[in-house]
């Protein structure tokens, strides 16, 4: 891309204020957190329901960006830089991408469907490379902005752009429509994902199809529903298992060795499809790829020799354990240099070292010269400070002068025998290669050796439900997430990076020593001690944490250290005791604890709380309501008397939805970040965060009246096939849960927990499950989720979450 800013602005129907209409547009952004931000970025600063990125223009213009699209000038910033002025920073970002895109003639694949829609991107890429050079969009950019950023990343060689678009109610695919302009049109599955923003399944429909108003043809599975929504001229070439008058009529048959034979029909002659997949969803995929290869009329034998070779997707970015005190980014499945682009940003996020590790494979289709591609990719390493570049294939060997610090392979074999010379230790690592290239052995030298049993837990989800709360709080409302307890289980140094990212205000931890392992982990964000013991006072002030302060021995504790050590206005926190009645304090001490602190110089009071017993019962919001009341009575005695303007917090995550006009200046989230809500009209709207998943060890068939674990609990009444988890009690999983009671689901079908839950194993009935060892265990996740197996065991979530013990390697993944 290059465009003058001059031709930019009537595109925009802006307002111009700058100096400078002749600079020169290279690349956009919309993130002020990413590296890649230079004199040469136009950065549309987007307004959403709690973020304002006008707020972070001033921090942009110090670090050399100097164009921006706003809706208004930060009074700061006027004059020192260029403004191109609209009504709607978003409509501005989709209106450039429909500008730039219709600078392009090449075909056009636009997606969209409830599922399928990312892997059949993917596998149209891999099906179509050899003779495309295509532009599509990285990841999961399906969304009113992914989509235009997508589209912008085309350049003048591709000749063949495949683009996804996914939205969640109605007017929003006129907009995505109006980006992608698709030529060829390709409807995936339609399933129940983002119902509730419709009416009904044809509302649904017919809102999804507005992306294919003016493409040529439109590729989809045969349904009557479907047909009478589809614009009258409209032309279509379909596909069926049942229907005789779609265009291809297909045939499956399931093989051995997990694949199947698809026979199909088209203009009248037989043709045979072996597919190296099995599932339901799996195989339909596969069939919008062929009827794409048989409308670019692809020859039988091509179209089956590339199909053969379809492999299972993945779309996410992983946070993995590694040697030697390495944290791993795995994207060791692709490889083109907009999705390096997102990894190196996400890398940024997540980096727990200093020293930062690139592993990179030969980058493909990136529609440049190797000159011009390698040189942009040099840059990008220098811009996010890479330490150390390892680049392994024949072209990135060439070029391997464009970098510093750099040391290539030819292949991947040369640098598995070189690995011992190699000495990765302390520092975060991105795996990113073509999947050709089998980065997947890198990985496995590279991480930290566990069992099978993993928690994966979705960053993804995580931003989402932040994003959730933060839009039900006023606009100078900040906000505490709290990561205490290793992160309700999931992680506490991952998961605080994340929210760093996000720009949060602050971490709450229940003791030193957690607040301690975040700030060794590089954490810069203020963390507050909620249960700090007095014996940790000197570690806290030692690592710049906040202590809590909740009673009259503790504030003259931490007053004599502070003393001794000539500390000025050291951050404290002041609890008080509304209620709860078990840290704080209470009513007749806040006469004494304002004559302490009067006059006091060594302290400064950062914030005065407390603590809600019951914001999640509606027949106890009497008692809620005395709480707030009494909270606001008495922190407003302290700031009077102190002369002080602290913020002040009482709402947990149910307090944040049940009681929002007690927001005062600051609120504490805690569960509901992880996807959990006590109120189930609520946790319909948030994401799964955490996914225990495990593997089949054994498989077994037992007679009748034959027994299965300790104690004989469970005597089989038929034959019965056992299925041994390799998880157990000494995990998390509570003992209550087996006999029973509990089920894990394995293909997408429950498997009943049978006999007592043993320290490092459970067994499960799977009869009636075609399984076998090696499946895939969701122990929880969506089915069952948390809330389900709190409530059969009588407790709640946290304990549930917060029981996985940390011999259970977590993976995190965007």
């Amino acid at each position: 891309m290059s465009i003058l800013l001059k031709n930019i602005i009537p595109v925009l129907n802006a307002e111009w204020i700058g100096n400078t209409p002749e600079a020169e547009v290279e690349a956009i952004s919309i993130d002020s957190r990413s590296l890649q931000n230079s004199s040469h970025t136009l950065f549309f600063a987007l307004v959403g329901p709690n973020n304002d990125a006008h707020l972070y223009i001033k921090d942009l213009i110090e670090i050399g960006v100097q164009n921006f699209v706003v809706t208004y000038i930060p009074e700061e910033c006027k004059a020192k830089a260029n403004f191109i002025v609209v009504q709607n920073t978003l409509e501005a970002l989709q209106q450039f991408a429909a500008y730039y895109r219709a600078l392009f003639k090449f075909p056009v694949i636009g997606l969209t469907g409830s599922n399928g829609k990312t892997i059949v991107k993917e596998w149209l890429n891999f099906l179509l490379s050899p003779d495309f050079n295509v532009i599509r969009s990285p990841k999961s950019y399906n969304s009113q902005v992914g989509v235009p950023l997508s589209v912008i990343a085309i350049n003048e060689k591709h000749n063949l752009g495949i683009f996804e678009a996914g939205i969640s109610t109605v007017t929003e695919m006129e907009k995505l429509e109006a980006v992608i302009k698709p030529t060829i049109g390709i409807l995936t599955n339609i399933g129940s994902s983002h119902d509730e923003g419709f009416e009904n399944l044809e509302q649904k429909i017919k809102e999804k199809l507005l992306l294919f108003k003016d493409s040529k043809v439109l590729i989809y599975q045969k349904n009557k529903l479907i047909d009478k929504c589809i614009l009258p001229d409209t032309k279509t070439f379909s596909w069926s298992f049942e229907q005789e008058n779609a265009d291809v009529l297909v045939f499956k048959k399931q093989t051995e060795n997990q694949s199947t034979t698809l026979h199909y029909k088209y203009k009248g002659n037989a043709y045979e499809l072996n597919i190296p997949f099995q599932d339901k969803a799996s195989i339909e995929n596969a069939i919008s790829c062929l009827l794409l290869l048989l409308y670019f009329n692809y020859d039988s034998a091509t179209i089956q020799s590339r199909m053969l070779l379809l492999f299972p997707v993945e779309m996410r970015l992983k946070v993995k354990t590694g040697i030697n005190n390495c944290s791993l980014i795995d994207d060791s499945y692709s490889s083109d240099f907009q999705s390096l682009k997102i990894a190196l940003d996400f890398l940024e996020s997540q980096k727990q070292f200093q020293k930062k590790t690139v592993i990179l494979s030969d980058i493909f289709q990136s529609g440049l010269s190797n000159e011009e591609l390698y040189s942009k990719v040099a840059q990008l390493i220098v811009s996010n400070n890479i330490s150390r570049v390892i680049g392994i294939g024949e072209t990135i060997s060439e070029f391997k002068e464009k970098f510093t610090h750099c040391i290539t392979f030819k292949n991947t074999a040369e640098f598995v025998s070189n690995f011992e010379n190699l000495e990765f230790a302390n520092e975060t690592i991105l795996i990113k290669g073509a999947r050709s290239f089998q980065f997947e052995e890198i990985v496995y030298l590279l991480e930290e050796k566990t069992h099978e049993t993993v928690l994966e837990i979705n960053l993804n989800a995580i931003s989402y439900n932040l994003n959730f709360f933060k839009s039900k709080l006023k606009p100078d409302v900040k906000i505490m997430v709290m990561v205490k307890a290793f992160g309700y289980g999931n992680g506490g140094l991952e998961i605080a990076k994340l929210l760093e990212h996000h720009k949060i205000d602050y971490l709450g931890v229940a003791f030193a020593d957690e607040g301690i392992s975040l700030k060794n982990g590089g954490i810069q964000l203020p963390i507050m001690v909620l249960n700090p013991e007095n014996t940790s006072f000197s570690a806290i002030i030692q690592h710049q944490l906040e202590p809590e302060i909740y009673c009259l021995k503790s504030l003259h504790a931490f007053l004599k250290i502070a003393k001794h050590k000539n500390l000025e206005r050291f951050p404290i926190h002041v609890k008080l005791d509304t209620g709860m009645h078990r840290l704080g304090f209470e009513e007749d001490s806040i006469d004494e604890l304002i004559a302490t602190l009067k006059g006091n110089v060594h302290v400064e009071i950062k914030s005065i709380l407390s603590h809600l017993a019951t914001s999640d019962d509606v027949k106890h919001r009497d008692f809620t309501d005395s709480q707030i009341s009494l909270f606001d009575k008495l922190s407003s005695k302290i700031v009077s008397e102190l002369g002080i303007n602290p913020v002040r917090h009482i709402l947990n995550t149910s307090g944040i939805s049940n009681f929002p006009d007690a927001q005062f200046n600051m609120v504490r989230l805690g569960i509901g970040l992880y996807g959990v809500s006590n109120d189930p009209s609520e946790q319909k709207y948030l994401e799964n965060v955490g996914t225990l998943k495990s593997v089949i060890s054994q498989i077994k068939t037992i007679s009748a009246g034959e027994s299965v674990g300790y104690g004989r609990k469970f005597m089989a009444e038929k034959p019965t096939k056992v299925g041994t988890i390799p998880i157990g009690y000494a995990d998390g999983i509570s003992r209550a849960w087996g006999n029973g009671v509990g089920f894990v689901t394995i293909k997408d079908k429950k498997a009943k927990i049978i006999g007592s839950i043993c320290m490092d194993m459970l067994m499960v009935d799977v009869t009636e499950i075609d399984c076998t060892e090696g499946d895939a265990v969701i122990i929880f996740g969506e089915s069952p989720t948390v809330s389900y197996i709190a409530k059969k065991l009588n407790t709640i979530p946290y304990e549930v979450l917060t029981s996985i013990s940390q011999r259970v390697k977590r993976v995190f993944y965007r």
